[in-house]
């Protein structure tokens, strides 16, 4: 490996300040650019969207599912795949920073950029994050974990606070990030918003003092796309790269031009370079700032193999990849009603109606968006697996496509509407007649989520729950898939034979969809998120969400999603952990086996094979002077089991769901039970610990 301490020793000033400020990228297909240092060998630095796969301009890559479908897998091992897979793809596409994964936490269901995050809990966050994380990292592919802290929600974002108290940050917000930094993550972008009234780019006792000096993170702290709000106050504080550190804004500078909410004022940028040397001459900014912050960049790149010309090649678009994208949106597909109606028959004839059917859903928008080489319609997935007569509609007019760039009109990003397929226009009177002709009907409905835009409201945009509500009428075997960022109301559930969350299943769309639906697959896919009426979410007040002269107050402290839904008066339409299987489990009695292990004993009673998600929650002993969730989700496992196959199911409990923190980590003495089972709602077996 390179001696980077005498490297930094031969570069000038000049050649360090380039080093930790972004720069044009000649080629035009990163996201962000380090030139490099010729005259020593250092090559560029290539940063690239993004979480979903890989975002290089004007080219193409896998379009996997998103975030929040790989959390629903519950599957660490299978997100650790998909982090090396996109690894791969970005080393085809000559890149070398990875702008992925998003590890924040969902506090409030209406952010539109949950389809790209883990989970409302900090442990399978943690799981999952982590997985992503080494999987990135194991391809020699620098991982960016993302967005450095409580970055909750879009409305905002560049200027809201979050006014969280310590507690609540320990258990909740930090634990995902400090569980890359524990999985070697090379980079952690820090967020736009404020915590507490400092900017996150500023803040010193986060970026310095915990995630560099308590947590002994290595890599370099990066600023969010012109999220660099001071020179002095962001190098003192620990930010070491300016990003994309060159302005942008309309081609005529004299142009009248009001930034949209969301989205940062791209002129404000190069505030590294130049005023940072100025600020070290003027004493301000000690020089062995510079002389770490360079350090850690060209550490992170000797690590990956840059400095010493290691062989990297990479991988796209290939069999595996297109395999581990199918896989994972079939497995994280959620049945969550079904009253007998799925798996269908293979001689069914289906109804297939929705106003995009002829259309992959890939992502949301912003920074996640992919254009992959190729995707499948439901209309092709469907169409290709039944054996009966498959018949669609759209019954409604498209859903509009909602993007972060369409808020830019000066960038050309290339995004492209949806292709919906016959250009008649649509008819429910069509969709009704289809649905009456079929054994079963499918509806096919999405919401619209995009970086820097909130939604309005939970509901199913457009005339979707007319659409549903007119064939379920026609046809009382009607099935409702679900293609959302994150928990929609469903007022029609009582009406509908089967509900079905797909998220955004990427460019395999269609396939994983038939898959589920004709039972190739089990859906073993369970909620990372709580689903419950719109008003019922703990940050469903205007102080809390979407905040009062800029700061959002985290009045609710660490009862979110589940922790609140257990104290509620009114409880979820769909819990946290929830899915149902086609398969059939008995679970034995658990046992603890150690001071943080359980075992217990599973057994598929059906006569098909399946997949179950066995999880473990914590309920502490009650200590007098202490507010703590009822419980505490600690673990999970899926397994597969043939028909009539018992296995014992390990689960090794997460330190965090025992602990509390108050000014530092507690574990209260005292009895802790449990609760094993299918979701936090579904307890089948119970097991004590004692402390």
């Amino acid at each position: 490996m390179a001696d980077i301490d005498a490297l930094v020793d031969e570069l000038t000033r000049a050649e360090k300040l380039s080093l930790v400020r972004g720069a044009p990228d000649p080629e035009s297909r990163a996201t962000g650019y380090l030139p490099g240092v010729p005259r020593l060998d250092i090559p560029p630095l290539r940063l690239v969207d993004g979480p979903l796969g890989i975002r290089a301009e004007g080219e193409r890559a896998t379009a996997f599912p998103a975030t929040l479908a790989t959390a629903a897998t519950f599957d660490p091992g299978l997100a650790r795949e998909q982090g090396a897979a996109m690894a791969r793809e970005a080393r085809a596409h000559d890149q070398d920073v990875l702008l992925a994964p998003g590890v924040n936490i969902v506090r409030v269901p209406h952010c539109g950029r949950n389809f790209e995050y883990l989970s409302e809990d900090p442990v399978l966050a943690s799981d999952l994050g982590r997985a992503l994380v080494a999987g990135i990292e194991s391809e020699d592919v620098i991982a960016t974990v993302k967005h450095f802290v409580a970055n909750n929600q879009e409305t905002g974002r560049t200027t809201i606070s979050a006014d969280v108290d310590e507690r609540t940050l320990r258990e909740l917000y930090l634990p995902p990030f400090r569980a890359a930094v524990e999985a070697g993550v090379g980079s952690v972008m820090t967020g736009y918003n404020r915590v507490n009234g400092t900017h996150m780019s500023d803040h010193g006792r986060l970026v310095g003092d915990v995630l560099k000096d308590e947590w002994g993170f290595a890599g370099f702290a990066v600023s969010d796309w012109y999220g660099l709000e001071s020179t002095v106050g962001a190098a003192n504080a620990g930010l070491d790269v300016e990003m994309p550190g060159v302005p942008a804004g309309p081609d005529d500078p004299d142009e009248e031009f009001e930034w949209p909410d969301g989205i940062p004022d791209a002129t404000h940028a190069g505030l590294f370079g130049e005023p940072l040397g100025a600020a070290i001459d003027e004493g301000s900014v000690p020089a062995d700032r510079l002389d770490d912050m360079v350090r850690r960049v060209l550490g992170q790149m000797a690590r990956v193999g840059l400095l010493d010309g290691r062989d990297r090649p990479g991988e796209l678009d290939s069999e595996r990849h297109r395999d581990i994208a199918r896989d994972i949106a079939a497995r994280g597909t959620v049945l969550l009603d079904n009253d007998g109606v799925l798996p269908l028959a293979d001689d069914a004839d289906v109804a297939l109606v929705g106003p995009h059917v002829h259309t992959a859903k890939l992502g949301g928008g912003g920074s996640s968006e992919t254009t992959p080489f190729h995707s499948v319609s439901p209309v092709d997935g469907l169409e290709a697996r039944a054996d009966g007569t498959v018949t669609s509609a759209r019954g409604i007019p498209e859903i509009e496509n909602v993007s972060l760039f369409d808020l830019l009109p000066f960038v050309d990003s290339g995004h492209e509407a949806d292709d919906s397929g016959p250009d008649e226009e649509p008819s429910l009177d069509d969709a009704v007649a289809a649905a009456e002709d079929a054994d079963v009907a499918v509806v096919c409905v999405r919401d619209a989520t995009t970086e820097a835009r909130d939604r309005d409201s939970l509901a199913l945009p457009g005339r979707q729950d007319e659409l549903i509500e007119a064939v379920a009428a026609a046809n009382d075997r009607t099935v409702v898939v679900l293609r959302t960022g994150g928990p929609v109301e469903t007022p029609w559930r009582d009406d509908v034979a089967a509900v079905v969350e797909q998220w955004y299943p990427g460019q395999a769309d269609g396939a994983a969809l038939a898959e589920v639906l004709y039972g190739d697959r089990d859906p073993s896919g369970r909620l990372p998120v709580t689903f419950a009426p719109e008003g019922s979410y703990p940050a469903s007040d205007e102080r809390r969400f979407p905040g009062i002269d800029d700061v959002a107050h985290y009045d609710e402290g660490v009862f979110v999603g589940y922790r609140h839904f257990d104290t509620a008066d009114d409880g979820p339409t769909y819990p946290f952990g929830h899915g149902h299987s086609y398969a059939t489990f008995e679970y034995g009695d658990a046992t603890a086996t150690g001071d943080a292990t359980v075992e217990v004993p599973v057994e598929n009673t059906s006569e098909r094979p399946g997949r179950e998600v066995v999880q473990a929650y914590v309920r502490p002993p009650t200590v007098e002077g202490t507010d703590r969730p009822e419980r505490e989700f600690a673990a999970a496992a899926p397994v597969r089991l043939d028909a009539g196959e018992s296995r014992t199911v390990t689960l090794d409990l997460d330190e965090l769901a025992l602990s509390r923190y108050d000014g530092g980590w507690t574990v209260d003495g005292g009895h802790y039970t449990v609760e094993v089972g299918r979701s936090v709602a579904d307890v089948r077996t119970t097991a004590a610990i004692e402390r």
